[in-house]
């Protein structure tokens, strides 16, 4: 009794919307062979009306309610009434759980769900951004996008005391206008009036003073503007942000010496902290765009033993995609090991970096048809854990990996768990994935499975916080018109479930009309019978008139 109970407990623990399709497939049968039978008048039409009525009606309420709730009415009923009584388990609470190493109680707290990101590795606006709308005519980047960027420069490049500078005033203007030439125009002012000479006054003996002749600091903003939108190659680009590097140096070094004299000065020392951070940052994505991988990831590295602290910036994505270029995968391991906690934001980079290191172990022998006979060894459970991890908390890049979707410049903004986020991944990321012998390969065996893991409805989660609903409002601000934007994979009904539910609205109607028209309905019904086997009379009349006639009786008589 014991081992029939637990078999019974085991089949109803493990019920999926397959039985519901099952189900629903036989009970449409049942009503097919109940419509058959009453136009042949077996049934009455008064038993066969409220038989078949209830019936119907029954299949539409379970297709609606696995529409609403993802699953069947029945099977709800069964897995949460049923299997309690046999004394069985909850797996399914009891996994989640265990699998999700306490990252869904650190990020279900109160999370701002469209909160947008300096994109790590966003483009240059002069030397990238304006090529490609020169040779395509399209604006690669929206206003909004645009806006956010001016705001983040308001934020970063000024502080309250750049009215004492003169060229500090102008650039604080400069980072304000819309107008890439006006912008462009006052940096150059800005460069323009650092060129004046200043006396300043040094007395040497009591009786007679002399003008000391000093050149004012240049103004580092300046050349950053110029790098990034004036310069049309990334190695003029280059060569203002090492011009801005000496100035923005001066300038740290001596507001570093006065950042306690006050909070003016401790304000213009933390603007000009960032104003460094941000010119080395960009030094280092010159040469990695110049192919220098190396010497980029040294200057990474120095940066982030430099300001440790300045984890806002997310350099060590930067540090990551270099290094994977490198193909140092132990350094990107380390990086990872550094990053990938649970108290630290999560972003695709991570995400699917941790993917591809778990896919690289087994990608290169990795067969379905293998799989599917003998099993996942454990590497390949745990790589296929890591993409569906991946895959959940941005399910947009696999598209744009398997080039499902194609791909266009990935924008100054983006949104975490968005259609922005996985462009920018995808769009800087993509050759280290086809680098890997067989990691597309996996990955596109086994991302779709994600799907069939997360809780139903969306507002659920698994491994992560439950998928904001406003991504695609957001993403659709940041990303330009020509776009198609990505849309969460939704969950879709099985074909089975569309089908039965039709087909007992079907028969439900064609019952109602026997019901009421019997006489009627009978008339078209031997029409229809007589039409349908029209085909298979004309073959019987012609093998009769083939085969001899005592074969054919014989035949009949057997």
């Amino acid at each position: 009794m014991f081992g029939t109970e637990s078999s019974l407990s085991m089949f109803l623990n493990t019920l999926t919307p397959k039985f519901y399709v099952a189900l629903t497939g036989t009970s449409s049968l049942i009503s097919g062979l109940i419509l058959f039978l009453s136009v042949h008048w077996i049934l009455s039409p008064s038993i066969l009306a409220p038989l078949q009525y209830w019936t119907s009606h029954f299949e539409i309420f379970e297709w609606w309610y696995f529409r609403k709730y993802g699953t069947s009415f029945i099977e709800q009923v069964s897995v949460s009434h049923l299997r309690p009584l046999l004394g069985g388990v909850d797996n399914n609470s009891s996994n989640n759980s265990n699998s999700s190493n306490g990252d869904s109680d650190s990020n279900r707290q109160s999370v701002s769900e469209c909160k947008v990101w300096r994109n790590p590795l966003n483009l240059f606006r002069g030397a990238e951004y304006n090529r490609y709308t020169w040779v395509t005519g399209r604006e690669p980047l929206t206003y909004y996008d645009m806006n956010l960027s001016a705001q983040d420069h308001q934020t970063f490049f000024t502080c309250d005391s750049d009215h004492l500078r003169p060229a500090d005033a102008i650039m604080q203007k400069a980072w304000r206008e819309r107008n890439p030439q006006a912008r462009i125009s006052a940096a150059h002012e800005a460069l323009e009036i650092n060129e004046i000479r200043s006396r300043v006054e040094v007395p040497l003996i009591a009786s007679s003073t002399i003008w000391e002749i000093k050149l004012l600091p240049k103004c580092a903003t300046a050349y950053i503007l110029l790098a990034e939108e004036e310069a049309t190659t990334i190695a003029e680009a280059e060569k203002l942000f090492k011009q801005a590097l000496k100035a923005g140096d001066g300038c740290y070094r001596r507001s570093q010496q006065l950042q306690h004299h006050g909070s003016q000065y401790e304000a213009q020392h933390r603007r000009d902290t960032n104003v460094l951070v941000y010119i080395k940052r960009r030094l280092a994505m010159c040469a990695r765009r110049l192919g220098r991988t190396r010497e980029a990831v040294k200057m990474m590295r120095d940066l982030m033993k430099e300001f440790p602290l300045l984890s806002m910036f997310n350099i060590h994505e930067n540090l990551l995609e270099a290094l994977l270029e490198l193909q140092a995968y132990a350094d990107v391991q380390a990086v990872l090991a550094k990053y990938d906690d649970i108290s630290l934001p999560k972003s695709a980079t991570i995400c699917y970096t941790a993917a591809l290191l778990k896919a690289r172990a087994v990608s290169d022998k990795f067969s379905p048809e293998a799989a599917s006979r003998r099993g996942l060894s454990t590497a390949e459970m745990n790589a296929v854990e890591a993409i569906h991890r991946a895959v959940e908390f941005n399910p947009h890049v696999p598209k744009y990996l398997l080039e499902m979707k194609s791909l266009i410049l990935p924008p100054e903004h983006i949104l975490k768990r968005g259609d922005s986020e996985a462009i920018a991944y995808a769009f800087f990321h993509l050759a280290h994935w086809k680098r890997v012998e067989g990691a597309l390969n996996l990955l596109h065996c086994t991302w779709e499975g994600t799907f069939r893991m997360i809780p139903y409805p969306l507002e659920k989660g698994h491994l992560f916080y439950p998928y904001p609903i406003c991504t695609e409002t957001a993403d659709r601000e940041l990303l330009p018109s020509f776009h198609e934007v990505s849309v969460y994979p939704k969950k879709e009904l099985p074909f089975f479930i569309l089908f039965t539910a039709g087909l007992c609205s079907f028969t439900a109607m064609l019952a109602l009309l026997t019901h009421q028209f019997p006489e009627l309905m009978g008339v078209f019904a031997k029409a229809f019978l007589s039409t349908l086997f029209a085909p298979l009379n004309f073959v019987m009349e012609k093998v009769e008139s083939i085969l001899p006639s005592s074969l054919w009786h014989q035949l009949t008589r057997i």
